[in-house]
């Protein structure tokens, strides 16, 4: 049986999409043999990898790709459970079009407000032609640095009905532990106690991609 591939995309920089990548594929990596694939020129995912210390390293492999991915891709999910795919910040391009043909599921971070949702309209267009190529792709909307104790605003409400894609019932909450895993180049698995409420939130959101 090949792999799940779940492709990760804004045409937005700074939704975090590297820190959704990198947490979801270090929960994953608790499932089965996970991958992440660097797709974006920033590299944003390989330094993430490279921060690690050598008694603790990346959970997942991560593997730098450019150009084209579905034929990569292809050839990958023979080796993996799971493939995690950091898009570059774009709808254009073959590496965003070929991670959306090979991908199972595709995940949006957005952040909080109307205007950053309303953002998104676009990328639901791009997420259409996508389908007519793969049209068992399942996309998402993931709300990103949503504020700890607050709720989604009636605006925000009114934007997410106007956009064609499903959010997930599960947030990642604003939380300066996402920024430590980064800079220590590890996962919020990995930091014990201080870890433990983003850990539950990457793992619903993992439960909720996969029903």
């Amino acid at each position: 049986m090949g792999s799940r591939v779940i492709a990760v995309v804004n045409q937005k920089g700074g939704t975090g999409k590297t820190t959704l990548t990198m947490n979801l594929a270090a929960g994953l990596a608790r499932r089965g043999r996970t991958l992440v694939v660097d797709a974006d020129p920033q590299g944003s995912a390989g330094q993430w990898a490279r921060m690690a210390s050598e008694d603790r390293p990346f959970a997942a492999s991560v593997f730098a790709v450019a150009g084209p991915l579905d034929r990569e891709l292809k050839a990958l999910r023979k080796d993996y459970d799971h493939i995690v795919v950091d898009c570059p910040p774009t709808l254009e391009g073959g590496a965003v079009t070929g991670a959306l043909a090979a991908a199972d599921e595709v995940l949006i971070p957005v952040l909080p407000s109307p205007v950053d949702l309303w953002g998104s309209v676009r990328m639901g267009r791009g997420l259409e032609e996508a389908k007519l190529k793969n049209p068992a792709l399942r996309p998402y909307i993931v709300i990103n640095q949503l504020e700890v104790r607050s709720a989604l605003s009636r605006a925000m409400k009114h934007a997410l009905m106007e956009i064609d894609i499903p959010a997930l019932e599960q947030s990642l909450r604003r939380r300066a532990i996402y920024r430590r895993s980064a800079l220590e180049g590890c996962s919020v698995f990995d930091l014990g106690k201080p870890g433990e409420a983003a850990a539950a939130e990457i793992e619903a959101i993992i439960e909720e991609v996969s029903q």
